[in-house]
């Protein structure tokens, strides 16, 4: 039976239900707010707000969330643990490194050809992620998240794609990514992993629903990969009457199997604090999609066939990846 790494431990595909595909619970800068904590942060409080909010969330149906939360987001797997304890919704986390432009100094110094001359550090520890779980958690990761953004593919960042084409080829592990729609950078990112022999069908290009050009996101698709709209709730980036109107329009056209649904929201980000999103960003939250964007599909003639393949079907198969 196949199955998916969850922090709980394997589920098998068929459990994986209604899913989430990109995620974030808590998004931190742990060296920074050692040294400069943010008044908004609160432990024991946001543990407990996204217990409460996950269960919430399970009670509308979501079964499965992505939480694409990789280092340079401030991953912390203990956290998640005593969340997922708490709540019956699979969390599945990923390994990756998230970065527009440069890498730690760690990096500067260590890896093939540098002072500490060694084999590549990011290859290891995506693949140890992966097949043997995240530092002493014994928690695996089901993706590989990187990012590319509005600087393209700088050296760093170049190093991070080719550790995860590495860390693919290896386990067989579905890449994700972020992208800058206004740059086109997803086209970027096809290129850059076909040329190294990724299939472009177990590569996931995120943050497609910040675009309105429907040439593009086709193109990616009919490239392989399948697209995250993934960002319902940023209302600051591109309103969701715009994005829904994008998503019925792709389904028309006959891509509902290329396609995920998610909010990239979370239960606090240090980035974007919980009192500026109330403010700036009212929708954006995990339930967005449950309370708001699936009646507006229906409405707008999208079945239940469709939104099952989009949530269930879709998402599977990414989780599942390509087995080695």
């Amino acid at each position: 039976m196949t199955s998916v790494e969850t922090v709980r431990g394997p589920v098998a595909v068929e459990n994986l239900g209604t899913t989430l595909t990109h995620e974030h619970l808590f998004t931190k800068n742990p060296e920074l707010e050692q040294n400069y904590p943010h008044p908004e942060w609160d432990e024991d409080r946001f543990v407990q707000k996204a217990i409460d909010g996950l269960n919430a969330l399970k009670a509308k149906g979501i079964d499965t969330v992505v939480d694409l939360t990789v280092p340079g987001l401030g991953r912390y797997i203990p956290r998640i643990q005593k969340v997922a304890a708490e709540t019956e919704i699979n969390i599945v986390v990923a390994t990756g490194f998230y970065s527009f432009k440069d890498l730690p100094m760690f990096f500067k110094v260590n890896g093939p050809g540098l002072i500490v001359d060694r084999p590549e550090p990011l290859e290891e520890y995506f693949i140890k992620d992966i097949t043997q779980g995240i530092a002493d958690t014994a928690v695996k990761a089901a993706m590989i998240k990187i990012a590319t953004d509005e600087y393209g593919i700088t050296p760093d960042v170049d190093r991070i794609m080719r550790a995860a084409a590495v860390a693919h080829q290896e386990t067989g592990t579905t890449i994700t990514t972020h992208t800058h729609a206004e740059h086109f950078t997803g086209r970027d990112q096809q290129k850059f992993f076909e040329a190294l022999g990724v299939p472009l069908e177990h590569l996931v290009i995120g943050h497609c629903g910040d675009s309105t050009d429907l040439s593009y996101l086709r193109e990616l698709m009919d490239n392989g990969s399948t697209i995250g709209l993934d960002r319902f709730g940023m209302e600051q980036v591109l309103q969701d009457d715009q994005r829904i109107d994008m998503l019925v329009k792709l389904c028309e056209l006959g891509y509902a199997d290329r396609l995920t649904l998610s909010h990239d929201a979370g239960f606090f980000s240090i980035n974007t604090p919980p009192s500026w999103r109330a403010k700036h960003a009212p929708n954006w939250h995990h339930a967005n999609i449950s309370d708001r964007i699936l009646p507006a599909l229906r409405e707008r003639g999208v079945s239940d066939e469709t939104i099952h393949q989009i949530m269930v079907t879709n998402a599977a198969r990414v989780l599942v990846g390509r087995r080695p």
